[in-house]
């Protein structure tokens, strides 16, 4: 399931929002350093690196707080996400998360999907399997990268015939600082035919590798979705094995990716699931 409204235009200014996305200034002045995703003023996630040829990356940082979604000025709107959204701009919730934001352009998508958790080495993991066919191990530590959180695994599809769509669902905390009565709470709604409803901000990176590395040569389309709200209910359906909704607001001058890029989505996220065929 998808729906896409228009993009638009929402945040607030840099200084006020509580989530942003900035570029380290290197020491040497020789370019960008690390691509960032802050909250509250901290480091939360470093993301892929500028250069576009460097492996896809979302690494929780130590200075990683929580969700902004907290405040109680939001608990009206959270209420509402209880149950299924109709569309992706129902009761005002897009702008009550877009207070949240930096002012730029984004684009509105309601997903369907069902999310599995996947541990950092364990089965599953895109940065120990995926990843490591493309760009082999990390030139320095000779391991694979590592995201510094549990994640979810929602949905892949090939993008053409050298490219393939990796979704993931990135916790803001992990899933072990969650109420066990809050999860509960879900499951039971999900058991009795509920759909509730999670928001995320979200990137997409285009990363390929340079000429010359491994045989496994594909681009990499990673689409990210931080979570703002709906913690509890992501775990519950990947628990259960249910679907949840997630209405994502697609950063469109955030990613590693062009507008055309971008623009494609929607029409990649209708098609069925398909893992890449090696």
């Amino acid at each position: 399931m998808i729906r896409t409204g228009e993009p638009r235009r929402l945040g607030v200014s840099a200084s006020e929002a509580r989530l942003r996305f900035e570029a380290e200034e290197r020491e040497t002045g020789s370019g960008p350093g690390r691509r960032l995703l802050t909250v509250d003023g901290d480091p939360a996630f470093e993301l892929s690196f500028w250069c576009g040829t460097c492996p896809f990356l979302f690494r929780r940082l130590e200075t990683a707080r929580g969700s902004p979604s907290l405040s109680l000025s939001l608990q009206n709107v959270r209420d509402r996400l209880t149950g299924p959204l109709d569309g992706p701009d129902d009761g005002g919730v897009i702008d009550a998360f877009g207070a949240l934001l930096p002012e730029g352009e984004y684009l509105p998508m309601l997903l369907g999907v069902e999310p599995r958790l996947v541990l950092p080495g364990q089965k599953d993991d895109y940065f120990a399997g995926e990843q490591v066919a493309t760009w082999g191990f990390d030139q320095f530590w000779g391991l694979p990268e590592y995201p510094h959180t549990p994640y979810y695994r929602t949905f892949e599809t090939a993008v053409d015939a050298s490219a393939h769509l990796y979704e993931f669902v990135v916790p803001m905390v992990p899933p072990t600082v969650n109420t066990r009565e809050g999860v509960e709470e879900y499951a039971a709604l999900m058991s009795r035919g509920t759909v509730p409803t999670a928001v995320a901000v979200s990137t997409l990176d285009v990363c390929e590798p340079a000429v010359g590395m491994p045989d496994d040569h594909y681009g990499h389309w990673g689409l990210t979705h931080f979570l703002l709200d709906g913690h509890h209910k992501v775990e519950a359906a990947a628990t259960t094995g249910r679907p949840v909704r997630l209405l994502s607001l697609l950063a469109l001058g955030e990613g590693l990716s062009e507008p055309e890029d971008s623009a494609r989505l929607p029409a990649l996220r209708a098609r069925p699931r398909s893992p890449r065929a090696t």
